[in-house]
């Protein structure tokens, strides 16, 4: 039989178990985070058809994404979660409390060219608020206190919320006569951070917008003020869009200091345009201050037409992403990962000893009702390879049940960290070992 070589495919994720466990701990914060902010889970299937997921699709979406047929079904594999979410609503209308409010946490599938730190199957953990027919803008400002919350429970305190919204962008545009070329104009300005204002300003002048150097210039140097809000309210009154999206961006960090996000965790940043068109108003990018080479690692905004494409109802939204996959890669470059944790498969592994496996077995059977984390070595085999065992996984205490154990109704509880060992009664060892763990220590040792 020829062999065939193991191999993961390029821009897909595979980790060794402690990896995998540090990736679980990271995604436990995220959802004890959101269930405190009040939202439920939800599940939407990988596969949909693809007319729906590109309803609102197009250009880049249609060229990344997975599609296949089966049978004659046209299909595709989600490119993200926000569409499903707005297919789910929809469908759902009728069973749903309004404002809707969902976190879900899954897989989902870009076929962009694989390079470092972005992948073509990654997590994504978003949440999102669905209203009925309106949606107060109280719930764009909850938006970054949860990003807050989520980035100081992971380990990470030095990152900045940038926030805009796109109504000032096109209230920008319609108030310097390019209104009719807002799309493309924000699609340039999004690229702002990576290529510069000399090659943004060539492509605003270029052939397929066409600006004058003098608007080119003018816009550029709003949008880069050091005072955006200031810079704003010289043109109050210019345009009706620019007022409204001026007061909404008010509205939302009028309230941030009350929702506890500190002055050094946002700023107003009028360069943020967010690439998806289905954006209409607040949108956010967050960036690890000591890594800008790296992007944006949390992103989102307002959206009010995303379900139009299957309800005839006015169901807004807003709601924030974390490409978890690419965040964990980063913080694994970058040597942020907290290897303190525990992330070992089990808390105690349990060694018979002679003749007492059924008292062995009967010991785990009583840890793990008291919640350790329990694991039975069976192999028979030496001790010592049983104590390298436990060793090489990381596991921080041995609980060793043999015949004198049985006779005494003890266990020999070993500390495999510290090297120390007592003789104790099982439930005894349940509470030293689940007093010893510290379940709290965050996943990421902290930025610099």
């Amino acid at each position: 039989m020829e062999r065939i070589k193991p191999r993961t495919l390029s821009g897909f994720m595979e980790l060794l178990p402690p990896r995998q466990a540090q990736m679980r701990a990271i995604m436990q914060v995220l959802r004890q985070t959101y269930a405190l902010y009040g939202f439920t889970p939800i599940d939407t299937p990988v596969i949909e058809a693809a007319e729906v997921l590109l309803a609102k699709g197009g250009g880049e979406t249609e060229k990344q994404i997975y599609r296949f047929t089966k049978g004659d079904t046209d299909l595709a594999l989600r490119f993200d979660l926000t569409v499903p979410l707005a297919k789910y609503v929809a469908m759902n209308y009728g069973q749903l409390t309004f404002p809707f409010r969902r976190y879900q946490i899954g897989k989902v599938y870009r076929g962009e060219r694989a390079q470092r730190g972005r992948f073509r199957e990654f997590y994504q953990a978003d949440i999102d608020v669905i209203g009925d027919g309106s949606l107060d803008i109280a719930n764009d400002a909850e938006m970054p206190a949860i990003i807050c919350q989520v980035f100081r429970r992971l380990g990470l305190e030095r990152f900045c919320i940038r926030i805009n919204n796109r109504k000032v962008l096109n209230g920008l545009f319609v108030y310097l006569g390019i209104g009719d070329k807002a799309g493309a104009v924000m699609t340039a300005i999004d690229k702002l951070e990576k290529i510069g204002p000399e090659k943004v300003t060539d492509i605003l002048t270029g052939e397929d917008i066409g600006l004058t150097l003098d608007k080119a210039a003018e816009l550029l140097t709003i949008i880069n003020a050091p005072d955006p809000m200031a810079a704003l309210d010289g043109l109050a009154g210019k345009c009706e869009a620019l007022d409204e999206g001026l007061a909404e961006l008010r509205a939302v960090t009028a309230l941030l200091p009350g929702l506890g996000v500190p002055e050094e965790n946002w700023r107003v940043d009028l360069t943020i345009a967010r690439g998806l068109d289905y954006y209409t108003g607040t949108v956010y990018e967050t960036q690890l201050l000591d890594y800008p080479e790296v992007g944006s690692v949390c992103s989102g905004g307002r959206y009010d037409d995303l379900a139009g494409y299957y309800t005839d109802k006015k169901l807004p939204g807003v709601g924030v992403s974390i490409g978890v996959t690419r965040l964990f890669y980063i913080l694994q470059e970058q040597g942020l990962l907290n290897d303190e944790i525990n992330t070992a498969p089990c808390d105690a592994l349990v060694i018979p000893m002679g003749e007492a496996l059924d008292y062995a077995v009967r010991c785990a059977t009583a840890l793990r009702a008291a919640g350790v984390r329990t694991q039975v070595y069976a192999e028979k085999k030496k001790i010592k390879a049983k104590f390298a065992y436990a060793d090489r996984l990381a596991i921080p205490y041995a609980v060793v049940a043999g015949d004198d154990e049985q006779a005494a109704g003890t266990v020999g509880l070993k500390d495999l960290r510290a090297g120390s060992q007592v003789t104790v009664p099982p439930a005894e060892a349940a509470a030293i070992i689940l007093k010893s763990l510290d379940r709290q220590i965050k996943p990421v040792k902290g930025s610099k």
